[in-house]
């Protein structure tokens, strides 16, 4: 099995591990791993690396990310989701009173440069520990505030039911964002408490759910991108001469000046003229250094 990078559709009701794991058997290898998981409860983009191809995940962590989702105004619940038991419920003045108008005003108050508490039943570690492991455990889990980024947080369609009022949004964040901590604080704003009833991650970076595979039934070979196409979506490129090339494979440095343009502060992609990656690299004064090697895919035996 190449390395490569693998973009899944994930279903509802089963954990990012799970896929990993499914995959894992598919793909006839251990060395797989994800970028950012899921909730069991949503669905849509897990980006997969596969071999060698594990080591570019560190550099899609952290891209943005767009969802659609549900919020349900009307109760909080233990999870910020459907998941979780509802607790109390609001008065019926009080989710009558949640109009469009005021739910976009709510919406307003968590777009942009926000500081977001996570939900307590989240993956953020707390002394070493999961905070959801802690919850499960009966602890009282108190996270920190954490600056996000909101850059979109649209109302689509709004419907009134028996008790509550539904809100379908789609939202644009930084990662670390937790949307059930924005339909949780819209319910805190507007007295109704809220939890989210779908969520389905759309985007990360440049990757889109519509180029997604479905996971059942998947080729993981036919489905697999290239490193070389994946860090040309996330990363500034530089283009390598073969010598180039042949040296940074060997962990030597090349001097940044042939390449001054394409070599911003950061991470760099440094693809081969045959389309391989062969390592991302920094500037270190007048050169590049290699910081993440990717060596050439071995000939099966």
């Amino acid at each position: 099995m190449n390395s490569g990078i693998l973009l899944v559709d994930k279903p509802q009701g089963i954990t990012s591990h799970d896929v990993v794991a499914r995959t894992r058997r598919l793909a006839g290898t251990r060395k797989i791993g994800h970028a950012g998981t899921l909730d069991p409860m949503a669905t849509g983009l897990l980006i997969l690396g596969v071999n060698n191809a594990t080591r570019l995940l560190h550099y899609l962590v952290g891209l943005d990310k767009e969802y659609l989702a549900t919020i349900r105004l009307g109760w909080d619940t233990t999870t910020d989701d459907a998941e979780g038991e509802p607790l109390p419920a609001a008065s019926a003045d009080l989710v009558a009173a949640a109009t469009e108008p005021s739910i976009r005003a709510g919406m307003l108050r968590q777009t942009g440069v926000i500081e977001q508490v996570p939900s307590a039943v989240s993956a953020v570690k707390v002394a070493g520990k999961r905070a959801y492991q802690r919850v499960r455990d009966g602890e009282q889990v108190e996270l920190a505030a954490r600056t996000v980024t909101v850059s979109a947080f649209e109302l689509l369609a709004v419907r009134h039911g028996e008790g509550y009022v539904d809100g379908d949004v789609r939202v644009e964040c930084s990662s670390g964002t937790y949307v059930r901590a924005l339909a949780r604080d819209l319910g805190a704003h507007l007295g109704t408490g809220g939890h989210l009833t779908v969520l389905r991650r759309t985007r990360i970076g440049a990757f889109r759910v519509d180029e997604a595979a479905a996971l059942d039934g998947l080729d993981v070979a036919a489905s697999l991108m290239s490193p070389a196409d994946a860090a040309r979506r996330a990363l500034p490129v530089v283009d390598l001469s073969a010598q180039q090339a042949i040296d940074l494979g060997h962990g030597k440095r090349i001097e940044a000046s042939a390449v001054e343009e394409a070599a911003p502060a950061g991470a760099i992609a440094a693809i081969d003229p045959d389309d391989r990656l062969v390592a991302i690299v920094e500037r270190r004064g007048d050169a590049l250094k290699v910081v993440t090697g990717f060596p050439p895919e071995e000939a099966p035996a």
